[in-house]
């Protein structure tokens, strides 16, 4: 038996060389799945730099209100990475269609001199 099943693949490259892929399916038999939104930016500039992040966020259901989980690891700066992690605001409605998610929030501590990096944005337009 044949199921009809679309998605995304991403390929991530990891700080030390490797790479992955992920698939995210957005059709399973002809009826839409969860989707999720791309995020990205650059954290606050302290103890002498800043880091760059960027990732996908975790499913969730399409069509009524939701937050959504996100995850990233910040690029390799100053010896060091941090971890960014929590929940996004509820969807925000864009004119066009679609919509987006704010999120904030302070990184893990890391570094030779133990430090966190505050983070903001909204992620994109949903992806299906």
């Amino acid at each position: 038996m044949k199921i009809p099943v679309t998605g995304i693949v991403l390929c991530s490259a990891g700080a030390d060389g490797r790479h992955s892929h992920k698939l995210y399916l957005t059709s399973w038999d002809g009826r839409p799945v969860p989707h999720t939104h791309a995020f990205g930016g650059v954290t606050s500039f302290d103890d002498g730099h800043a880091h760059q992040y960027a990732g996908v966020t975790a499913p969730a259901a399409t069509g009524v209100p939701h937050v959504h989980e996100f995850y990233a690891e910040t690029s390799f700066n100053d010896g060091h990475t941090h971890v960014i992690r929590g929940t996004t605001g509820r969807d925000v409605p864009l004119p066009g269609g679609g919509h987006i998610h704010y999120f904030e929030g302070y990184t893990t501590v890391n570094g030779r001199h133990p430090h966190a990096h505050a983070y903001h944005g909204h992620t994109g337009n949903e992806l299906m």
